[in-house]
This record gives structure tokens, C-alpha cells and sequence, in this order.
């Protein structure tokens, strides 16, 4: 087994609530300073910066994952992790298809940057990313599931577009086996006020919208090996496992 550090919920200026100084590259780049061993790249509803991201984290040694924030039917954020850059950007058009056609204003809601591989500007996405889509949380682990991909929910113990906040409750028959809290003092209340959680593995992500936000290495979660296969099985925790969750100081 191998223990990684990680930060497996990044944004980039793709997203417009994310700033404009984070590039693929400046992301990677902080990553590395920080001392993570793998990070996400999941903007809100696209994933077209992560061929960017992923030059770069090859260049600096770094385990990349392409990933997305989804935005639900519901408004319930998912972050949706893929094995490889084609199936990534495969859900990117699936999911853009889906969402909520509205022009963007970037003096209201922010830039949404796209970038090259070399890390420079290619153009800016006009529709607005940060609606909803037409897909329904209870659909999301089967369809992204049909992209080779794995999901979990985003900041269970956030006020705001969180599977709790949203609907009040975790659906009976939901399919996840991993979710992420901002703040995991709160898991035993969590989990005690709803037990589907105590078949869950449990992951705290930085959800940077800024460089300076991206995680210190203070978390690991062990796999089989350090790859991005290793790490989505680590989340798809086939046996409902809640030990070694990725809570654990780094040692």
C-alpha cells in the first residue's frame, strides 16, 4: 500500500467563481510546492482545462485526475473523477449538452478562461458554468460510471448546494461509497444523523477557487499504488469499507 497526499477538488479560472491568476499550470505548480502527491483539476460543469493541467502535472511528476463539479437537477454539487483525459472530455460534451443554456457575464460572475496545452489562453467559454444540469442526482453514479468515471458528493457539511442542504437527507438507494467533508470534526454528528455515512469512506478536499486555497499535505489515503486507477477504486470502495479513510495525518 501506498499512501498519498492529495486535493482531489481544485477549480481553475474555467469556473467563473475561480480566480483568474489559476491557471492549469499555476495549480499544478502550487501542488507541487505544496508537497501533494495527487490532485483533481474539477471545474463547475467542464473539464476542458484538464489537458492543460495534466501537461503540466506530467512535467512536475504529479498524479493528475481530470475531473468536473457537477451541478445536479437538484443543484446538488458532485465532483465526477475520470481514468483518463478522453473519458473526461467525452462527459465534458455529455454534460454540456445537458446544462442550462445561459450566456455568462463576466462582470457579474467572473472570466471563464480556457487554456491551452502549452498553458495559454485559447478563449473564454460563454455560456455561464455554474447553472444546473438536467441530470438528476440519482442518475449521476450510472452515468458517469458509463465514462469509466467514480463520483462522490461535494462538502456534505456545506449550507449551500451540498446533497444535505439541498435535499434535506441522503437518498435511501443512493450508490456512492465515498463523500468529502469540508470539515471532518463534523463526521461522527454526520454520521450518527445519517448511518448511509457509516459505510462511507470520508475525504476532505481544499475546493480552491484561489492557488494559495489548494491543500497542504496533511491527508493521505492509502491505495494499492500510485495510480489514477488505484485512486478512483479507492473511491468507488466496493466493500463499503470506512476504515483508512482519508483522514489520517500524513506520517
Amino acid at each position: 500500500m501506498v499512501n498519498l497526499s492529495y486535493d482531489l477538488h481544485i477549480h481553475s479560472c474555467l469556473s467563473p467563481c475561480g480566480d483568474d491568476e489559476s491557471t492549469p499550470a499555476n495549480i499544478v505548480g502550487m501542488a507541487v510546492v505544496n508537497g501533494l502527491d495527487v490532485i483533481a483539476l474539477t471545474d463547475h460543469n467542464a473539464c476542458r482545462n484538464c489537458v492543460a493541467a495534466k501537461r503540466a502535472a506530467d512535467e512536475y511528476g504529479i498524479l493528475f485526475i481530470p475531473g468536473m463539479e457537477l451541478t445536479t437537477s437538484e443543484e446538488v454539487h458532485v465532483v465526477c473523477l475520470f481514468e483518463t483525459l478522453e473519458d473526461a472530455l467525452e462527459w465534458d460534451r455529455h454534460v454540456y449538452e445537458r446544462l442550462i443554456k445561459i450566456d455568462n457575464k463576466p462582470d457579474i460572475f467572473g472570466n471563464q478562461i480556457l487554456y491551452d496545452e502549452n498553458d495559454e489562453i485559447a478563449g473564454y467559454e460563454e455560456k455561464l458554468l455554474i447553472n444546473a444540469t438536467d441530470i438528476g442526482f440519482d442518475e449521476v453514479w450510472d452515468e458517469v460510471a458509463r465514462f469509466h468515471g467514480v463520483m462522490f458528493p461535494a462538502h456534505l457539511d456545506k449550507s449551500t448546494t451540498s446533497l444535505l442542504s439541498n435535499l434535506g437527507m441522503i437518498p435511501p438507494d443512493s450508490k456512492f461509497r465515498t463523500a468529502e467533508l469540508k470539515n471532518i470534526g463534523r463526521l461522527h454528528a454526520l454520521r450518527k444523523e445519517h448511518p448511509y455515512l457509516s459505510g462511507c469512506r470520508i475525504i476532505s478536499n481544499s475546493d480552491a477557487h484561489q492557488i494559495i486555497d489548494i491543500r497542504e499535505p496533511d491527508l493521505t489515503i492509502p491505495v494499492k499504488e500510485k495510480t489514477v486507477r488505484a485512486v478512483l477504486d479507492y473511491i468507488r470502495n466496493e466493500d463499503g469499507d470506512r476504515n483508512g479513510i482519508g483522514e489520517q495525518p500524513l506520517q
